[in-house]
Protein backbone atom coordinates (compact mmCIF):
# COMPACT_ATOMS: atom_id res chain seq x y z
CA UNK A 1 0.00 0.00 0.00
CA UNK A 2 0.97 3.49 -0.53
CA UNK A 3 1.19 6.40 2.06
CA UNK A 4 -2.62 7.78 1.22
CA UNK A 5 -3.99 4.29 0.61
CA UNK A 6 -3.10 2.95 4.00
CA UNK A 7 -4.36 6.59 5.34
CA UNK A 8 -7.79 5.83 3.83
CA UNK A 9 -8.07 2.38 5.20
CA UNK A 10 -7.41 3.71 8.68
CA UNK A 11 -9.60 6.39 8.00
CA UNK A 12 -12.53 4.30 6.41
CA UNK A 13 -11.74 1.47 9.35
CA UNK A 14 -11.36 -1.61 7.03
CA UNK A 15 -10.45 -4.67 7.76
CA UNK A 16 -9.44 -7.30 5.27
CA UNK A 17 -11.54 -10.29 6.81
CA UNK A 18 -14.60 -10.05 8.81
CA UNK A 19 -16.54 -12.61 11.00
CA UNK A 20 -20.30 -11.82 9.74
CA UNK A 21 -21.56 -13.37 13.10
CA UNK A 22 -18.98 -10.83 15.32
CA UNK A 23 -19.98 -8.30 13.01
CA UNK A 24 -23.78 -8.06 13.23
CA UNK A 25 -23.28 -8.62 16.50
CA UNK A 26 -20.76 -5.30 16.77
CA UNK A 27 -23.62 -3.40 15.19
CA UNK A 28 -27.01 -4.15 17.56
CA UNK A 29 -24.71 -3.81 20.64
CA UNK A 30 -23.55 -0.29 19.23
CA UNK A 31 -27.29 0.40 18.60
CA UNK A 32 -28.14 -0.85 22.29
CA UNK A 33 -25.77 1.21 23.69
CA UNK A 34 -26.86 4.28 22.56
CA UNK A 35 -30.15 3.90 23.62
CA UNK A 36 -29.33 2.41 26.69
CA UNK A 37 -26.85 5.62 27.55
CA UNK A 38 -29.72 7.93 26.68
CA UNK A 39 -33.11 6.20 27.78
CA UNK A 40 -35.28 9.00 26.31
CA UNK A 41 -35.27 7.61 23.15
CA UNK A 42 -37.54 4.97 21.90
CA UNK A 43 -37.62 4.51 18.37
CA UNK A 44 -35.16 4.42 15.44
CA UNK A 45 -36.38 5.36 11.46
CA UNK A 46 -34.94 4.38 8.42
CA UNK A 47 -35.42 4.95 4.51
CA UNK A 48 -35.64 0.89 2.84
CA UNK A 49 -34.99 1.73 -0.40
CA UNK A 50 -35.00 -2.35 -1.26
CA UNK A 51 -31.34 -1.99 -1.49
CA UNK A 52 -28.30 -4.09 0.10
CA UNK A 53 -27.37 -1.20 2.58
CA UNK A 54 -30.87 -0.13 3.83
CA UNK A 55 -32.22 -3.73 4.17
CA UNK A 56 -28.98 -4.56 6.13
CA UNK A 57 -29.11 -1.43 8.35
CA UNK A 58 -33.25 -2.12 9.13
CA UNK A 59 -32.67 -5.93 10.09
CA UNK A 60 -29.69 -4.70 12.63
CA UNK A 61 -31.90 -2.22 13.84
CA UNK A 62 -35.26 -4.31 14.02
CA UNK A 63 -32.26 -7.19 16.04
CA UNK A 64 -31.42 -4.50 18.34
CA UNK A 65 -34.65 -3.17 19.17
CA UNK A 66 -36.45 -6.44 19.08
CA UNK A 67 -33.41 -7.19 22.17
CA UNK A 68 -34.27 -3.76 23.93
CA UNK A 69 -37.84 -4.95 24.34
CA UNK A 70 -37.06 -8.11 25.55
CA UNK A 71 -34.52 -7.00 28.12
CA UNK A 72 -36.85 -4.38 29.42
CA UNK A 73 -39.75 -6.63 29.58
CA UNK A 74 -42.03 -4.21 27.49
CA UNK A 75 -42.78 -3.07 24.18
CA UNK A 76 -40.84 0.40 25.16
CA UNK A 77 -38.59 0.42 21.30
CA UNK A 78 -39.67 0.43 18.37
CA UNK A 79 -37.98 0.95 14.91
CA UNK A 80 -39.85 2.92 12.33
CA UNK A 81 -38.97 1.72 8.49
CA UNK A 82 -39.82 4.53 6.15
CA UNK A 83 -41.05 3.85 2.35
CA UNK A 84 -40.33 7.35 0.61
CA UNK A 85 -40.93 7.00 -2.94
CA UNK A 86 -40.50 9.90 -6.07
CA UNK A 87 -43.67 8.90 -7.59
CA UNK A 88 -43.65 4.74 -8.48
CA UNK A 89 -40.76 3.39 -7.52
CA UNK A 90 -39.41 1.22 -10.34
CA UNK A 91 -38.32 -1.35 -8.07
CA UNK A 92 -41.22 -1.09 -5.72
CA UNK A 93 -40.97 -5.60 -5.23
CA UNK A 94 -37.80 -5.21 -3.82
CA UNK A 95 -38.67 -3.00 -1.30
CA UNK A 96 -41.80 -4.73 -0.50
CA UNK A 97 -39.36 -7.91 -0.35
CA UNK A 98 -37.16 -5.90 2.39
CA UNK A 99 -39.34 -5.28 4.13
CA UNK A 100 -41.03 -8.69 4.94
CA UNK A 101 -37.46 -9.82 5.24
CA UNK A 102 -36.56 -6.79 8.59
CA UNK A 103 -40.38 -7.34 9.77
CA UNK A 104 -40.47 -3.94 11.14
CA UNK A 105 -42.21 -2.85 14.18
CA UNK A 106 -43.63 -0.33 12.14
CA UNK A 107 -44.26 0.93 8.41
CA UNK A 108 -44.46 4.28 7.47
CA UNK A 109 -44.78 5.09 3.39
CA UNK A 110 -44.28 9.46 2.59
CA UNK A 111 -44.15 10.06 -1.33
CA UNK A 112 -42.38 12.67 -1.63
CA UNK A 113 -42.93 13.48 -4.80
CA UNK A 114 -45.63 16.78 -4.50
CA UNK A 115 -42.89 18.00 -1.76
CA UNK A 116 -39.93 17.68 -4.48
CA UNK A 117 -41.83 19.30 -7.14
CA UNK A 118 -43.26 22.33 -5.31
CA UNK A 119 -39.71 23.25 -3.90
CA UNK A 120 -37.91 23.29 -7.67
CA UNK A 121 -40.44 24.85 -9.18
CA UNK A 122 -40.34 27.83 -6.19
CA UNK A 123 -36.68 28.02 -6.56
CA UNK A 124 -37.54 27.78 -10.88
CA UNK A 125 -39.47 30.38 -9.88
CA UNK A 126 -37.84 32.52 -7.80
CA UNK A 127 -34.32 32.37 -9.73
CA UNK A 128 -35.76 32.39 -13.25
CA UNK A 129 -32.62 29.53 -13.85
CA UNK A 130 -33.65 25.90 -14.19
CA UNK A 131 -32.52 23.23 -11.82
CA UNK A 132 -30.21 20.09 -13.45
CA UNK A 133 -31.54 16.73 -13.59
CA UNK A 134 -28.65 15.88 -11.12
CA UNK A 135 -29.61 18.80 -8.62
CA UNK A 136 -33.01 17.80 -8.52
CA UNK A 137 -31.72 14.54 -7.50
CA UNK A 138 -30.34 16.02 -4.98
CA UNK A 139 -33.50 17.44 -3.71
CA UNK A 140 -35.10 13.97 -3.38
CA UNK A 141 -32.15 12.94 -1.53
CA UNK A 142 -32.57 15.67 1.03
CA UNK A 143 -36.46 15.78 0.93
CA UNK A 144 -36.14 12.22 2.35
CA UNK A 145 -34.19 13.29 5.32
CA UNK A 146 -36.89 15.96 5.99
CA UNK A 147 -39.31 13.43 6.41
CA UNK A 148 -37.35 10.67 8.33
CA UNK A 149 -35.89 13.71 11.05
CA UNK A 150 -39.98 14.55 11.00
CA UNK A 151 -41.12 10.89 11.88
CA UNK A 152 -38.39 10.44 14.38
CA UNK A 153 -39.11 13.91 15.93
CA UNK A 154 -42.98 12.63 16.29
CA UNK A 155 -41.52 9.49 17.77
CA UNK A 156 -38.89 10.19 19.91
CA UNK A 157 -35.89 8.47 17.88
CA UNK A 158 -33.28 9.14 15.71
CA UNK A 159 -31.92 8.86 12.26
CA UNK A 160 -30.35 5.83 11.23
CA UNK A 161 -27.46 6.12 7.77
CA UNK A 162 -26.57 3.20 5.72
CA UNK A 163 -23.22 4.87 5.00
CA UNK A 164 -20.65 2.11 4.51
CA UNK A 165 -16.69 2.33 3.73
CA UNK A 166 -17.32 1.45 0.51
CA UNK A 167 -20.04 4.73 -0.09
CA UNK A 168 -17.96 6.75 2.09
CA UNK A 169 -14.33 6.70 0.47
CA UNK A 170 -16.02 8.11 -2.72
CA UNK A 171 -18.37 10.66 -1.39
CA UNK A 172 -20.98 8.65 -2.97
CA UNK A 173 -24.31 9.99 -1.28
CA UNK A 174 -26.16 13.22 -0.86
CA UNK A 175 -24.49 16.14 1.70
CA UNK A 176 -27.51 16.55 4.30
CA UNK A 177 -29.32 14.45 2.19
CA UNK A 178 -28.59 10.22 2.90
CA UNK A 179 -25.72 11.73 4.08
CA UNK A 180 -27.27 12.93 7.11
CA UNK A 181 -28.13 10.78 9.95
CA UNK A 182 -27.19 10.20 13.57
CA UNK A 183 -25.50 7.06 14.14
CA UNK A 184 -24.16 4.68 10.87
CA UNK A 185 -23.77 1.32 12.10
CA UNK A 186 -22.54 -0.09 9.07
CA UNK A 187 -19.28 2.11 8.77
CA UNK A 188 -16.51 0.12 8.65
CA UNK A 189 -17.66 -2.30 6.08
CA UNK A 190 -16.79 -2.02 2.85
CA UNK A 191 -19.60 -3.67 0.12
CA UNK A 192 -18.76 -7.45 -0.46
CA UNK A 193 -18.82 -7.48 3.88
CA UNK A 194 -22.32 -6.21 3.83
CA UNK A 195 -23.20 -9.01 1.95
CA UNK A 196 -21.86 -11.75 3.67
CA UNK A 197 -23.44 -10.08 6.60
CA UNK A 198 -27.16 -10.41 4.65
CA UNK A 199 -25.86 -13.50 3.84
CA UNK A 200 -25.55 -14.70 7.45
CA UNK A 201 -28.70 -13.16 8.31
CA UNK A 202 -30.92 -15.20 5.89
CA UNK A 203 -31.71 -12.35 3.65
CA UNK A 204 -33.18 -12.92 0.14
CA UNK A 205 -30.42 -12.99 -2.53
CA UNK A 206 -32.02 -11.18 -4.75
CA UNK A 207 -31.56 -7.91 -2.30
CA UNK A 208 -28.26 -7.85 -2.09
CA UNK A 209 -26.95 -9.36 -5.39
CA UNK A 210 -28.74 -6.55 -7.49
CA UNK A 211 -26.78 -3.76 -9.02
CA UNK A 212 -26.86 -0.80 -6.57
CA UNK A 213 -27.96 2.39 -7.83
CA UNK A 214 -29.05 5.74 -6.01
CA UNK A 215 -31.88 6.30 -8.85
CA UNK A 216 -32.01 10.10 -8.16
CA UNK A 217 -31.77 11.40 -11.97
CA UNK A 218 -34.62 11.04 -14.55
CA UNK A 219 -32.70 11.24 -17.23
CA UNK A 220 -30.94 8.08 -16.48
CA UNK A 221 -33.16 6.18 -14.42
CA UNK A 222 -31.59 3.41 -12.08
CA UNK A 223 -28.10 4.38 -12.81
CA UNK A 224 -26.17 1.86 -11.87
CA UNK A 225 -23.52 3.43 -9.16
CA UNK A 226 -20.52 1.84 -10.88
CA UNK A 227 -21.15 3.74 -14.15
CA UNK A 228 -21.67 6.95 -11.94
CA UNK A 229 -17.85 6.05 -10.53
CA UNK A 230 -16.09 4.87 -13.22
CA UNK A 231 -14.89 2.09 -10.71
CA UNK A 232 -16.62 -1.19 -9.83
CA UNK A 233 -17.53 -1.91 -5.82
CA UNK A 234 -15.11 -5.37 -6.64
CA UNK A 235 -11.71 -2.41 -6.85
CA UNK A 236 -13.24 -0.21 -3.83
CA UNK A 237 -13.66 -3.60 -1.64
CA UNK A 238 -10.13 -4.74 -2.57
CA UNK A 239 -8.17 -1.12 -2.49
CA UNK A 240 -10.13 -0.93 1.45
CA UNK A 241 -8.78 -4.54 2.35
CA UNK A 242 -5.32 -2.96 1.47
CA UNK A 243 -4.73 -4.59 -2.07
CA UNK A 244 -3.57 -3.93 -5.12
CA UNK A 245 -5.82 -2.30 -7.58
CA UNK A 246 -5.28 -1.57 -11.00
CA UNK A 247 -3.26 1.87 -11.75
CA UNK A 248 -6.63 3.33 -13.01
CA UNK A 249 -8.89 2.41 -10.71
CA UNK A 250 -6.44 3.43 -8.10
CA UNK A 251 -6.30 7.10 -9.68
CA UNK A 252 -10.15 7.38 -9.76
CA UNK A 253 -10.99 5.93 -6.17
CA UNK A 254 -7.97 8.27 -4.48
CA UNK A 255 -9.76 11.02 -6.71
CA UNK A 256 -13.04 10.38 -5.43
CA UNK A 257 -11.87 10.29 -1.80
CA UNK A 258 -10.07 13.49 -2.15
CA UNK A 259 -12.85 15.59 -3.62
CA UNK A 260 -15.54 14.52 -1.32
CA UNK A 261 -13.44 15.60 1.91
CA UNK A 262 -15.81 17.89 2.86
CA UNK A 263 -18.53 15.69 3.03
CA UNK A 264 -16.86 13.64 6.01
CA UNK A 265 -16.24 16.82 7.66
CA UNK A 266 -18.53 18.59 9.94
CA UNK A 267 -19.42 22.41 9.22
CA UNK A 268 -16.05 24.03 9.26
CA UNK A 269 -15.20 27.30 11.41
CA UNK A 270 -12.25 29.49 12.20
CA UNK A 271 -10.66 27.09 14.47
CA UNK A 272 -10.29 23.60 11.71
CA UNK A 273 -7.31 23.63 10.33
CA UNK A 274 -8.98 21.68 7.44
CA UNK A 275 -9.98 24.50 6.01
CA UNK A 276 -6.00 25.84 5.14
CA UNK A 277 -5.64 22.76 3.29
CA UNK A 278 -8.46 23.83 0.93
Amino acid sequence: MNELQSQIVEEMKTKPEIDPKEEIRRSVDFLKTYFKKYPFLQSMVLGISGGQDSTLTGKLAQIAVNELNEEAGEEKYQFIAVRLPYGVQADEDDCQDALRFIQPSKSIAVNIKEAVDKSVAAVEEATGGQLSDFLKGNVKARERMVVQYSIAGMYNGIVLGTDHSAEAITGFYTKYGDGGADLVPIFRLNKRQGKMMLKELGCPEHLYMKTPTADLEENRPQLPDEAALGVTYEEIDDYLEGKEVKPGAQAKIESHYLKSQHKRHLPITVFDDFWKNI
